[in-house]
C-alpha cells in the first residue's frame, strides 16, 4: 500500500501514532466507564447523570482560561505530555481502587472530571501544535488521517472494550485507555519541534479569543452552525437509544450493529473527503457537512412499518450521519487552523470549546425535558430538525464562496449583523 506523504514524516508519524493510539483507549474507556459505575457501584438513572456531567463539566469552566493561559506558555508540547500523563494516572487510580476495596462513585467522578480537565489542556496546547507540524497546504490531507483513525476507533475499541470487560471487571478494563495516554505520552516526547514564542500576556488576553472569534466572519458562522449542531445532536442522543429499545424494540445486540454502520461511514468518509474537496472547495465542504452529518438521521423518526425496512432505515441513518460527520469534521478542522493566528491559537481554541461543547449538556438536559413532555419520536424529531437547520448560519456568510483556505487574519473587519 502507498504511505501518505505525512505519514512518511517522522515528528508528524509520531504525533498521529500518539492520537491513534490515544483514540482507541478512548473509545475503552467510553464503554467500561459506564460500565463501572453500572455493574460495580450499582449507579442508578440519577448519578449516570452525574458522572456525565462531571466529564463534560470542564469543558464550559476551564477552555476559556486555560486557552488564554496556554497561549502565553513556550512549551506547549510538555504541556501535553503532562496531561497524557496525568490522565494515565488518574484511569489507573481506579482499577486499583478496585482491587483494593476503595472504590466508589465519589472517585469515580473525581477522575472523570480530572480526565476531562486533562482533556481541555491537551485539546488547546494541540490546536498550536498541529500547524507547527503540518505545513497549510497539507491541512486536509492530515486532518483526513487524524479523522480516519477517529473513525477506525469506533469500529475498533468498543468491540475491544467489550471484550475486555467481558474478561476481566469493568474497572480493569480501564488500564487499557491509561496505557494509550502512555504510548501518546511517549510519541510526543519523541517529536522534535521547534515551538513559536508565548504571546505574551496581558490585559485583555483571557477575551482575546471570543473577540477575534467574534469579529472573524467566517469563524463566527461555523461556530454558530457546529454549537446548533452539537445542541441538537445531544437532544437527538440523550433518547436515541432508550427510543431504539422501547419504541423501536431492537435488541441491544442489533442496536450494535446499527451504531456500528455509523463507525463504517465515518472510515469510508475520512477516505474520500479529501478528494471531495478538492473538487467543491473547502467552503462549500463545510456546508455539505454541515447538513450531510444531521441529515440522515431524519429517517430514524420516519422509521415503522416491516422490520426488514426499519433496518434498513436505520443502517442508512447510521451509516450516512458517520460519512457526513467526517466530512465536516475534515473539512472545519482544517479550515480552523488556516485562519487563526499562530499567537492566538489556544486562546480561540479555548474560546471554542466553551461554546461548541458547552452545550452538549444543556442538550442532553432539554431531551430529557422534551422526552418527558412530547415523547420520545416528538423529541427525536426536534434534534434532527434542529441540527439540519444549523445549515442557515452558513448560507448568509462567506463560507460557501470559499474555494481554497484563506490566510489567517490578525484583526478580522468588524462584525457586520447576519439575520438567520
Amino acid at each position: 500500500m502507498r504511505i501518505p506523504a505525512l505519514l512518511r514524516q517522522a515528528a508528524f508519524r509520531r504525533y498521529w501514532t500518539g492520537q491513534s493510539v490515544s483514540l482507541v483507549g478512548d473509545q475503552v474507556s467510553q464503554i467500561a466507564v459506564p460500565l463501572t459505575a453500572v455493574l460495580v457501584l450499582h449507579a442508578d438513572a440519577a448519578q449516570m447523570g452525574w458522572l456525565l456531567t462531571a466529564e463534560l463539566l470542564p469543558a464550559l469552566v476551564f477552555s476559556l482560561l486555560v486557552g488564554a493561559w496556554v497561549d502565553g506558555r513556550a512549551h506547549r508540547r510538555h504541556l501535553m505530555i503532562g496531561a497524557d500523563l496525568g490522565r494515565a494516572l488518574l484511569l489507573a487510580s481506579l482499577p486499583i481502587g478496585y482491587a483494593m476495596g476503595h472504590l466508589g462513585l465519589g472517585r469515580l467522578y473525581a477522575v472523570a472530571f480530572g480526565v476531562g480537565t486533562l482533556a481541555v489542556l491537551f485539546d488547546v496546547c494541540d490546536a498550536a501544535l498541529f500547524p507547527s507540524l503540518v505545513p497549510a497546504a497539507a491541512y486536509v490531507r492530515a486532518n483526513s488521517l487524524l479523522n480516519g483513525s477517529r473513525a477506525m476507533s469506533n469500529v475498533v475499541g468498543p468491540s475491544l472494550g467489550g471484550f475486555v470487560v467481558q474478561i476481566c471487571a469493568a474497572p480493569f478494563a480501564l488500564l487499557v485507555d491509561a496505557f494509550s495516554y502512555l504510548v501518546s505520552a511517549m510519541c510526543l516526547v519523541r517529536i522534535d519541534l521547534a515551538e513559536r514564542p508565548p504571546t505574551r500576556s496581558g490585559r485583555g488576553q483571557l477575551t482575546a479569543g471570543v473577540r477575534w472569534l467574534a469579529r472573524h466572519r467566517v469563524m463566527r458562522a461555523t461556530l454558530a452552525a457546529v454549537a446548533t449542531v452539537n445542541f441538537f445532536n445531544f437532544v437527538f442522543f440523550a433518547l436515541f437509544a432508550l427510543y431504539m429499545t422501547v419504541d423501536l424494540h431492537l435488541q441491544p445486540g442489533v442496536l450494535g450493529a446499527v451504531l456500528g454502520a455509523g463507525a463504517v461511514g465515518g472510515v469510508v468518509g475520512s477516505l474520500v473527503t479529501g478528494r471531495l474537496l478538492d473538487r467543491i472547495g473547502i467552503g462549500p465542504g463545510v456546508v455539505v457537512g454541515c447538513a450531510a452529518f444531521p441529515a440522515p438521521l431524519l429517517l430514524v423518526p420516519l422509521a415503522g412499518g416491516p422490520r426488514p425496512l426499519v433496518l434498513a432505515l436505520l443502517f442508512l441513518a447510521e451509516f450516512g450521519s458517520g460519512f457526513g460527520v467526517m466530512v465536516l469534521d475534515i473539512s472545519m478542522g482544517a479550515l480552523r487552523a488556516a485562519v487563526v493566528p499562530e499567537h492566538l491559537r489556544s486562546s480561540v481554541m479555548g474560546a471554542y470549546r466553551t461554546l461548541n461543547y458547552g452545550v452538549r449538556p444543556l442538550g442532553s438536559m432539554l431531551a430529557g425535558v422534551l422526552g418527558t413532555v412530547l415523547g420520545l419520536r416528538a423529541t427525536i424529531w426536534i434534534g434532527a430538525i434542529g441540527a439540519l437547520a444549523s445549515v442557515l448560519w452558513l448560507l448568509p456568510s462567506p463560507v460557501p464562496r470559499l474555494r481554497a483556505l484563506p490566510e489567517p487574519e490578525e484583526e478580522p473587519p468588524a462584525a457586520v449583523r447576519v439575520s438567520v
